[in-house]
């Protein structure tokens, strides 16, 4: 059955058994044809010159569903910003990822 035109979809929220959140300090993206590759993590300064990076989640997206978050990232970011002020960035000269 097709939903008339103009009315809005409905959509419910729910959660799978294996859900959870996690706080993540590090994302890494890996890109390839067919989709975007997110991996979070957690940084812990081990030295004052080295840092250990924990991932613990790696999250696929396709092109389009990576594309909508990052719309939605800006926006958000935008809305953000208006309401405390604009989010400093701390450039790390000379970082080097070691696997």
């Amino acid at each position: 059955m097709q939903q008339p035109i103009g009315q809005p979809t409905k959509i419910q929220l729910a959660h799978t058994e294996d859900y959870r959140e996690a706080y993540a300090n590090s994302v890494q993206v890996r890109v390839n044809l067919w989709d975007f590759f997110l991996m979070f993590g957690i940084i812990n300064q081990t030295a004052q010159d080295s840092v250990e990076i924990r991932n613990f989640q790696g999250v696929y997206l396709s092109p389009q569903q990576a594309k909508a978050l990052a719309n939605l990232l800006n926006q958000n970011i935008s809305q953000y910003e208006s309401a405390f002020g604009e989010i400093q960035l701390e450039p790390k000269p000379g970082a080097q990822v070691v696997q």
